[in-house]
């Protein structure tokens, strides 16, 4: 019978662990303690994410989702057939899951409907319709395959909201490049519309056959409004109009980080309202 041997390997194998752990706490002494973890006044939350980098300004910048303070932006279909005449509806929808109903009058409507295709051609400011069941409906322009961005911009009884989403037309999509910066655009029929400003304040002049467009008309409470899109995720800008009426149309930009941009500036004269497109490139420190 092997026993005796059986009981002298293991006294052999515990001594060997003794050893170790003995090796062991004369390394841990002679390094030193662990220091206690500093207390700067915040629970360790082992579960939560990291928190995520942005550019600067980015947190505010509005239209970049289809949520914001509660309120979700459900269009009724994002996919169409192309179509001059399409009807785009859409709900806004509160925390308890019913459409909202405490809209503020913003720039003389309750609802302002921004649709342009993710290059920003086909730029189009509608105003919708609200139906009693709370759905809002425009008719769009939608000939032209690609993807759409619909920005629904109003205001509630605390803030400013502009939530949106993506709508598709079917059909092939070659995107056209964002022209380059020029200080004057085409409005048609002999108007041209001139751009001076640096950073985030810009001035706006309106000549028709080369002479000055003293008498444009209120439109939107102003003499014009201006949308400013950011180049790659359509960030929607708010602007500030500034000018005197009869003088030049000026507005304060809040650029949130260096880039291009495209603002779109809208006038009415002679009953019509026309749109002037620019390309701006804000440098680090300009208007941001």
């Amino acid at each position: 019978m092997n026993t005796p041997r059986v009981y002298i390997r293991i006294g052999a194998f515990v001594a060997g662990l003794a050893l170790v752990f003995a090796a062991a706490a004369l390394a841990g002494n002679a390094i030193g303690p662990e220091p206690p973890a500093e207390d700067d006044g915040m629970a360790a939350d082992h579960g939560a994410e990291p928190a995520a980098h942005s550019e600067e300004g980015d947190e505010a910048v509005p239209g970049l989702a289809s949520t914001q303070g509660g309120l979700r932006l459900e269009l009724d279909r994002s996919r169409y057939e192309p179509g001059a005449g399409e009807r785009v509806s859409f709900t806004v929808l509160g925390e308890d899951g019913d459409p909202f109903a405490d809209y503020e009058v913003e720039h003389e409507r309750e609802m302002h409907m921004i649709l342009v295709r993710r290059d920003m051609e086909g730029f189009q400011h509608l105003h919708p319709r609200r139906a009693p069941d709370g759905t809002w409906t425009a008719t769009a322009d939608l000939h032209r395959p690609g993807a759409y961005r619909v920005f629904a911009d109003f205001a509630t009884p605390e803030e400013s909201v502009t939530l949106g989403a993506d709508l598709f037309v079917a059909g092939a999509f070659d995107p056209e490049p964002l022209p380059a910066p020029k200080p004057t655009a085409d409005a048609g029929d002999g108007y041209e519309v001139s751009v001076e400003g640096e950073g985030g304040d810009v001035a706006f002049t309106v000549t028709r056959d080369g002479e000055p467009v003293d008498d444009v008309a209120p439109y939107l409470g102003a003499d014009g409004p201006l949308v400013a899109l950011r180049e790659g995720d359509l960030g929607f800008l708010h602007t500030h109009p500034s000018g005197e009426p009869g003088g030049p149309i000026e507005f304060g930009v809040e650029y949130p980080s260096p880039g291009r941009y495209r603002l779109f500036l809208q006038f009415k004269h002679d009953g019509e309202v026309r749109t002037a497109a620019f390309t701006r490139e804000v440098g680090d420190g300009l208007g941001h």
